[in-house]
């Protein structure tokens, strides 16, 4: 008699996913052909980017990059590719690519330019990236007045006399804060060291090099250009709105009617005015509110505009922060036995600014691109050369070729910008 189971007494082996469900097929299934109306989509868009880059990537790749003029580059191409080939003539940005990131700089002196960004990139680090030691935070605060000197030369009492300015502001607030009030001590640290910088500042720097001479080799602004002007001109603009930003967007809350009045007064004028003037009045007529015989340099009036304009915008930014925070967070603070500041520093701020990310590194991606713009005042920015070069008889009627270079170094640094937004934003956890 035979023993018949109806029971399984051991398990099948597991089979592979049907083919559809599995790797790149699926990926494609799910989010470009999921319905007839997303497949139509996806093949119109398939079409489209064929029919750009079989147009764009034989230009790009079907060049020369060996010439000395337009003519030799296009007779290059002709001569490799065949009769009626054309191509790009990359050979202008290899010939002009030291112009188009110094500038006009010294060749023997651009181991400062390379310098002061290597010491741009140290400085930034420890901002950036919280595992670093907190100690590289001196050389954060140092390295802008450093940089300065790197950049122009000559005396390095001059940097030092311009740090003296803010170590006086911090006495200043610490001793008229105690004896006359806050309200005295913030007033006392926007003026003093401004009035410091104005009227002694340079008088004391000279004598100061007097005494013990210490200098390097000047560079004067006309031959400062090139990506490393950009850089220059955003880096520092991103770096100080922010801070500025932070200060407006407090004191627009302030209930001091004074400080009120005047932070309100100030972003709703700079935000009103287009930067492009901004820039002529820094061209222009700066000029005429300084000290006699006083020799302000343009670049820095430059960046000084370029900042306020981007302060403004920072500090609505940032006040869109400390709204969308809970009424319940500044009761909070208030119930601990916070004051305003430590209130502010520990639970206010952080809150604000983790829900700022994304406005606020918009805002420094627009700064950067708006450098640009100080080529209409006769800098000589990525493309205020890119008109220069294209002036040059040998390459008279290039275009494409520089202003695309141009986009690409600013995309390199949009889009680094951009990805530790995102960055940011995931180690914060924002969306909590």
């Amino acid at each position: 008699m035979s023993d018949v189971s109806y029971v399984r007494t051991e398990m099948l082996p597991e089979k592979a996913p049907p083919v559809g469900q599995q790797g790149l097929i699926k990926w494609f299934r799910e989010n470009m052909f999921s319905s007839i109306p997303n497949s139509i989509l996806s093949i119109l868009a398939i079409w489209a980017i064929y029919a750009v880059l079989s147009h764009i990537l034989p230009w790009v790749f079907q060049s020369s990059w060996n010439a000395s003029s337009l003519t030799e580059c296009r007779a290059n191409i002709v001569a490799e590719y065949g009769e009626g080939a054309t191509g790009a003539c990359w050979a202008v940005v290899n010939e002009r690519f030291p112009q188009l990131i110094y500038g006009f700089y010294p060749q023997e002196l651009r181991w400062r330019l390379d310098l002061a960004f290597v010491g741009m990139l140290v400085a930034l680090a420890p901002v950036l990236f919280d595992k670093l030691p907190k100690k590289m935070l001196w050389f954060t605060a140092v390295y802008p007045f450093l940089a300065f000197w790197l950049l122009w030369g000559g005396s390095i009492w001059l940097p030092v006399s311009i740090i003296a300015g803010f170590v006086l502001g911090v006495v200043a607030f610490k001793v008229i804060g105690k004896m006359f009030g806050s309200l005295a001590g913030m007033v006392s640290v926007a003026f003093v060291p401004i009035i410091w910088w104005l009227l002694f500042a340079g008088g004391a720097a000279d004598i100061a090099q007097s005494i013990i001479p210490l200098s390097i080799q000047s560079v004067p602004s006309s031959q400062f250009g090139g990506l490393s002007l950009s850089i220059i001109i955003g880096v520092t603009g991103i770096a100080f709105s922010l801070p500025i930003g932070i200060v407006l967007a407090l004191g627009r809350q302030s209930d001091l009617m004074i400080v009120k009045v005047l932070c309100v007064g100030f972003i709703e004028f700079i935000r009103g005015v287009p930067l492009i003037t901004l820039l002529f009045v820094a061209s222009t007529l700066l000029n005429y509110f300084m000290p006699p015989g006083t020799n302000f340099d343009i670049i820095l009036r430059v960046i000084i505009m370029v900042t306020l304009f981007s302060a403004a915008y920072m500090a609505e930014v940032i006040r869109g922060g400390l709204a969308a925070l809970p009424k319940g967070q500044y009761e909070g603070a208030d119930s601990l036995g916070l004051d305003f500041w430590q209130a502010t520093r520990l639970v206010i701020m952080p809150q604000a600014l983790k829900i700022s990310i994304p406005n606020i590194v918009s805002s420094f991606i627009g700064l950067f691109k708006d450098t640009t713009l100080v080529s209409i005042i006769g800098l000589l920015d990525p493309l205020g050369l890119s008109t220069n070069i294209r002036a040059d008889q040998n390459w008279n009627g290039i275009i494409w070729e520089l202003y695309g270079f141009v986009a690409v170094m600013f995309f390199i640094f949009c889009f680094s910008m951009s990805r530790y937004s995102m960055y940011l934003e995931r180690k914060l956890q924002t969306g909590h």
